[in-house]
């Protein structure tokens, strides 16, 4: 097995070179050949900078090629890659910054940041696109190790501050490659790509399960309901949140004949609910495979490309992937609810420059507490029953409701708050913020505060305003209450509301 990511990547596809690997509607699209010799001349770029192994290289860009072969020229280097959300405040940034420490940031063209750390842009007009441009490809290859850290993703915690997750090389070979296996890849597929660079789902999974198996990738910039049933009319495997699923569904030119070259859609990084599933594969004849997985873990667990794909069910383990669930004493018995713990090489190095918080979600004997609540049946399917955290799915996105409240509760008019995600058709679950206010609310004054300290998906979609918040005897907000009480009201209508 080759000892990192990059050489299991360039050995999976040495004979397909010249095979199509990725287009873009932009009209761009590269052979394998063409893409890796892309990659080794930004590798080039970055090294005339001084990037040498083991240095961060922090990229806030937009979807697009350059930006995923500034990945790959990260793993050639032997650099760490930390894609951050391109629509992150200044706040964030600034935060995700100084504690990242990278040697390098890449923008946009049209964006800029506050840093003394070198800055570069990268796309058709960026700065380091056109120094790579000229450079000639980088022909070294790092020599990193399975356990040296590839990537870093920022995930949001309960104390409202997001911890850099660090993923080695091993994880990601481990997690791509029984993937690929487990769901059927081959040559032959194509697979159309709308999920965002910056998570697991997109990078990894999807990226990961295509260049090991040396498929082809129709590389939509976002996700287009309209632009999405054009593709699928020529693509085989499409991966998506519930979200997307959901939406496709409310379009009538959505129909089964257009998915009839498909052989595969799955779904993650959300729940997706019973309906959706039954209305999906009543109108395409398809079954979506769900899959549960996590940050700190990659994909955990999988229904089978061949067999009973039920809804509700995120399916087994992986292969080379150990999974219990487990109370604070012991083992749980199958049809019992506890935690999910997940042990293999799948795991995460720990968490960026954070000793104490690595240790906490560890057992002793290796294996990580994931926070959510599941049930396993005698055949070791796992349902997942809800999250012993207070996070917030919302249209695919992780959202801790911690780091919202920290900021609605430095605005003027609110004496405290708490953020929930309540049930959605659209996007599984929306943000609602219930506040206590001193003296008259306004909506508008939050969203003046908020505006560059949170990204916009993290935004309120509508505030309740109560007398005070439920707590439990120790003085603790009782959100459980909080979400029973208005997932049960009327669907929001665009105003604050008074209860």
């Amino acid at each position: 097995m080759p000892n990192n990511l990059f050489h299991a990547l360039q050995d999976a596809v040495k004979d397909s070179q010249q095979k199509r690997f990725v287009t873009s509607p932009s009209g761009l699209s590269l052979s394998y050949g063409d893409f890796f010799d892309l990659a080794a001349r930004y590798a080039t770029a970055l090294q005339s900078h001084g990037i040498e192994k083991g240095d961060r290289v922090l990229a806030k860009t937009a979807k697009s090629i350059h930006s995923l072969a500034l990945y790959v020229s990260c793993l050639q280097q032997g650099a760490i890659f930390i894609p951050v959300n391109p629509l992150c405040s200044e706040e964030e940034m600034s935060y995700l910054i100084n504690d990242a420490a990278p040697a390098i940031v890449v923008l946009d063209p049209d964006s800029s940041v506050a840093t003394d750390i070198a800055t570069e842009t990268i796309g058709p007009s960026g700065t380091l696109s056109k120094l790579a441009s000229k450079s000639p490809p980088l022909t070294e290859h790092a020599l990193s190790s399975s356990e040296d850290t590839a990537v870093i993703l920022y995930t949001s915690g309960t104390t409202g501050r997001p911890k850099g997750v660090m993923i080695s090389h091993r994880a990601l070979m481990a997690n791509g490659s029984a993937l690929n296996q487990l769901w059927g890849f081959s040559q032959s597929d194509i697979l159309l790509h709308t999920l965002p660079l910056f998570h697991v789902h997109g990078l990894f999974v999807a990226m990961h399960c295509a260049m090991f198996s040396a498929a082809e990738v129709i590389f939509l910039e976002k996700f287009s309901v309209s632009e999405t049933i054009e593709n699928l009319a020529i693509a085989t495997v499409f991966m998506g949140v519930p979200t997307y699923y959901s939406r496709l569904l409310s379009r009538g030119d959505f129909t089964k004949d257009i998915c009839s070259g498909m052989r595969l859609f799955t779904s993650g990084s959300a729940p997706m609910t019973e309906q959706t599933h039954h209305a999906f594969h009543g109108r395409t004849g398809h079954k979506i495979l769900e899959r549960y997985g996590m940050t700190e873990a990659g994909i955990i667990s999988s229904n089978p490309l061949h067999g009973d794909r039920i809804p509700g069910s995120v399916g087994f383990a992986l292969p080379g992937v150990q999974m219990r669930v487990s109370n604070e004493e012991r083992e749980c018995n199958p049809g019992e609810v506890g935690i999910v713990e997940v042990a293999g090489d799948h795991l995460f190095n720990g968490y960026w420059r954070k000793p104490k918080e690595t240790a906490e979600v560890f057992r002793n004997d290796g294996f990580l507490v994931t926070g959510d609540v599941g049930v396993m049946d005698e055949d070791g399917r796992l349902r997942l029953k809800g999250r012993n955290t207070d996070l917030i799915i919302s249209g695919g996105e992780n959202i801790y409701p911690k780091e919202i409240e920290l900021h609605l509760d430095d605005v003027e008019c609110v004496v405290e708050s708490a953020v929930i995600g309540i049930s959605d058709d659209d996007l599984g679950e929306r943000i609602v913020a219930v506040i206590v206010a001193r003296g008259i609310f306004s909506e508008q004054k939050v969203k003046e505060v908020l505006e560059n300290k949170v990204a916009d998906f993290k935004f309120p979609k509508e505030f309740i305003i109560v007398e005070e918040l439920p707590r439990n005897s120790m003085g603790k907000i009782q959100k459980s209450k909080l979400r029973d009480a208005y997932n049960e009201q009327a669907p929001y209508e665009g105003e604050s509301r008074n209860r």
